[in-house]
C-alpha cells in the first residue's frame, strides 16, 4: 500500500498543475483510513514554519490537522488535535502539547501553528488569538523531501493512516510559510483579510491529488444574487 502512495507522490510531483483554490473547499465525507488529500511541497529545507488551516468540523475525537513527513522523521511537522481539548504540535518526531484550546464544533475556524529552528519555540494560533509558546525542537532545519498530508495523520512516510485519526468535515484556505509569521500576519489570515499567501503552500496555486471520496467543492460561503 505503501508504495503505491509513494508512486501517486511522484506522479503528482511530476504532473501537476498549480489550481487556484480561491473560493473553495475541501470535502472529507467520511471516516477512512485510505481518503486524503496530498498537497506539493517543492520545498526541502526549513529553518522555520507557519502552516494554516481554516477547517470545519463535527467530530470531537482526535484526528490530524496537518502532517508533513519525511524519511527521518515521519512527524517532521504537524498540527494535531487531541480529543481533551487540546492541540498537538508535532516537529522532528518531538512533542507539545497545548491544553484548553477548544475548536468549536460546527463553525469555520482558523488553526495555524509555527516553528522555529533558531530558538526551538513553537506556538499556536486558534481564530488569531495565541497559544503560550513552548520548547519543541532546536537547532536542526527540515531537511529532506516532504510528504504533505490532509485529511490523515501519516505514521509512516506517505502512508500508515488510522481511521480513528482522520479528519471528516471541511478544509479551505490552506497555506504554508518558510518564516515564523508576525502576529499581525497571522491575526490577518484569521480575518481573512490582505494577508500574504505561502510561499511554499499556497491556496491560491496549489498543486494537489486527492484520493478517494474526498471533493472539491465550492464555498458555502460564496453567494450569487
Amino acid at each position: 500500500m505503501e508504495k503505491v502512495i509513494l508512486l501517486m507522490a511522484v506522479f503528482t510531483t511530476c504532473c501537476s498543475i498549480p489550481q487556484d483554490l480561491s473560493g473553495k473547499m475541501l470535502t472529507f465525507p467520511k471516516e477512512t483510513d485510505t481518503d486524503h488529500v496530498q498537497l506539493r511541497t517543492p520545498q526541502t529545507r526549513f529553518q522555520a514554519v507557519t502552516a494554516c488551516v481554516r477547517s470545519f468540523t463535527d467530530i470531537t475525537r482526535d484526528y490530524a490537522i496537518f502532517s508533513l513527513a519525511t524519511r527521518t522523521h515521519i512527524n517532521a511537522f504537524g498540527i494535531f488535535k487531541l480529543e481533551a481539548t487540546s492541540i498537538r504540535m508535532l516537529v522532528q518526531d518531538a512533542v507539545a502539547d497545548f491544553p484548553e484550546l477548544s475548536i468549536p464544533l460546527n463553525k469555520w475556524v482558523s488553526i495555524c501553528g509555527t516553528w522555529s529552528s533558531e530558538t526551538g519555540l513553537t506556538q499556536v494560533w486558534l481564530d488569531g488569538q495565541p497559544s503560550s509558546r513552548r520548547f519543541i525542537h532546536q537547532g536542526e532545519p527540515l531537511n529532506e523531501a516532504p510528504i504533505t498530508i490532509l485529511g490523515q495523520e501519516q505514521d509512516s512516510y506517505g502512508g500508515g493512516f488510522d481511521l480513528k485519526q482522520s479528519f471528516v468535515g471541511m478544509m479551505q484556505d490552506v497555506h504554508m510559510w518558510d518564516s515564523v509569521l508576525s502576529p499581525c500576519e497571522l491575526r490577518r489570515y484569521a480575518n481573512n483579510h490582505n494577508f500574504t499567501p505561502g510561499n511554499v503552500l499556497n491556496w491560491r496555486a496549489m498543486e494537489f491529488q486527492k484520493i478517494g471520496k474526498v471533493q472539491e467543492e465550492d464555498n458555502q460561503d460564496q453567494c450569487t444574487a
